[in-house]
């Protein structure tokens, strides 16, 4: 794989991740992180429309007509969520439940429809769905931990299982929508830092190389 192919694939994890540096999806991401699991099944969901709707994009993209194009689009995403819906309602009941209205809404996903237009909609068949796996994989990560967190503090478990006498401590209130702000502010804040951090790190500035070069002589 070369570089840039690389550098699709890994946009959606950090340097572009929808839900703490691009700031899309925001009511799915407050909704369903109540736990950790909840989180982890929407990403899945989210990754697997954003992949094939990429990928189908991609290949009709010469022949949708412009002027149709995002009511196209939508189409297509919600074919891939109808299947979502069906396999879910059929193998994980409990999980179609849990995410509730948020599953079917997944059509109108800012997310989605971006990548449909902003990438898929130009971009060759493969990028495109480096894409698609790159924006979901961020996507899950940032879901599953903000979950992860909420269900530690406001629930004292893992994914569901007890940890110890952590429910004995813990705080309800970060499983309520009020938590769900603060926690997901917090590592927003805390995502944003570090990668201004790492940014700052990479860059010299040039005087600093003329200075190295002048101790070096």
């Amino acid at each position: 794989m070369n570089n840039k192919r690389l550098n699709i694939l890994t946009n959606g994890v950090v340097k572009s991740n929808p839900t703490f540096r691009l700031v899309l999806g925001t009511c799915p991401t407050l909704a369903v992180t109540t736990q950790a699991i909840n989180g982890l099944a929407m990403g899945a969901a989210v990754t697997f429309v954003l992949l094939c709707s990429n990928v189908m994009i991609s290949l009709l993209k010469r022949v949708i007509p412009d002027r149709v194009r995002i009511p196209a689009f939508v189409v297509i995403i919600a074919t891939f969520v109808t299947v979502v819906q069906m396999i879910m309602r059929r193998y994980m009941s409990s999980l179609y439940d849990a995410l509730g209205v948020f599953l079917p809404l997944i059509v109108v996903n800012c997310i989605i429809l971006a990548r449909a237009e902003a990438f898929a909609s130009c971009n060759p068949v493969l990028d495109s769905a480096l894409d698609g796996i790159g924006m979901g994989f961020g996507f899950t990560l940032s879901l599953t931990f903000i979950g992860i967190v909420r269900e530690l503090l406001g629930a004292g478990s893992f994914f569901g299982l007890p940890i110890g006498s952590l429910g004995n401590i813990s705080m309800t209130v970060f499983i309520l929508p009020a938590g769900g702000f603060l926690v997901y502010g917090t590592l927003m804040a805390l995502v944003n830092y570090l990668t201004a951090l790492a940014d700052n790190r990479k860059y010299v500035h040039p005087t600093h190389k003329a200075s190295e070069k002048e101790a070096k002589v």
